[in-house]
């Protein structure tokens, strides 16, 4: 897996260098500014990037914006964003009308190591990668904007699991209930959310992007 990454602290910048490196991961590039990550993605073609929302020279949202135009200029190449806080329209921008290779995690999630390069590789084969308490936030909004009363809380429950990138097992061990129950209630988020088969294996993220149309 070849990565470019974009973070301009130094410290945190050298620590997911180094710690992708012993994941034996290919780090071509890591930078320290939005146009050097342009510049970048352009000469290595990686197959993933990691970008902090948040780079000079205003700190507001120039990774993000980078992000944006690698996703519209390549979009085979994956982007995983992190940011320090959960920054909804950033993670909704983001997402878009594509539902896959992308991610957003927050920092912290970076020190879970085996959480991080899950879902780095995720993201990179083309799957999405979205932090808990994003997915969390991004729910109590929708419900605000659309209760989507359809939908059980527990079929809520798995939903969010689906987004965290479970599979159906995992889902089954952190809800406590059996492969079957998990089973059944996806079929009915499908069909309560209008996904059809011909959707194909997609349909696990366009259920969580149902959330964001809102």
């Amino acid at each position: 897996m070849r990565v470019v990454i974009a973070e301009d602290s130094v410290l945190l910048r050298e620590g997911i260098v180094r710690l992708l490196e012993e994941q034996e991961c290919e780090v071509v590039a890591a930078v320290g500014d939005a146009d050097q990550l342009l510049k970048a993605v352009d000469e290595h073609q990686p197959d993933v990037c990691v970008v902090d929302v948040r780079m000079p020279p205003s700190f507001t949202d120039e990774g993000l914006r980078a992000a944006l135009v690698i996703r519209q200029r390549s979009p085979q190449i994956g982007v995983l964003v992190l940011s320090q806080y959960v920054e909804e329209r950033y993670a909704s921008e983001l997402i878009g009308n594509n539902p896959g290779g992308v991610g957003y995690l927050l920092k912290d999630r970076v020190g879970d190591v085996d959480q991080f390069i899950d879902g780095l590789r995720r993201v990179a084969e083309g799957g999405a990668a979205l932090d808990p308490e994003v997915i969390s936030q991004l729910l109590v909004r929708s419900r605000r904007a659309d209760p989507l009363a359809v939908l059980s809380p527990r079929e809520q429950d798995v939903l969010r699991a689906m987004a965290e990138g479970r599979s159906n097992t995992g889902i089954a061990k952190a809800l406590v209930v059996g492969e079957g129950a998990v089973e059944k209630h996806i079929s009915n988020i499908f069909a309560k959310l209008g996904l059809a088969a011909a959707d194909g294996e997609h349909r696990r993220v366009l259920a969580v992007l149902k959330f964001l149309e809102s």
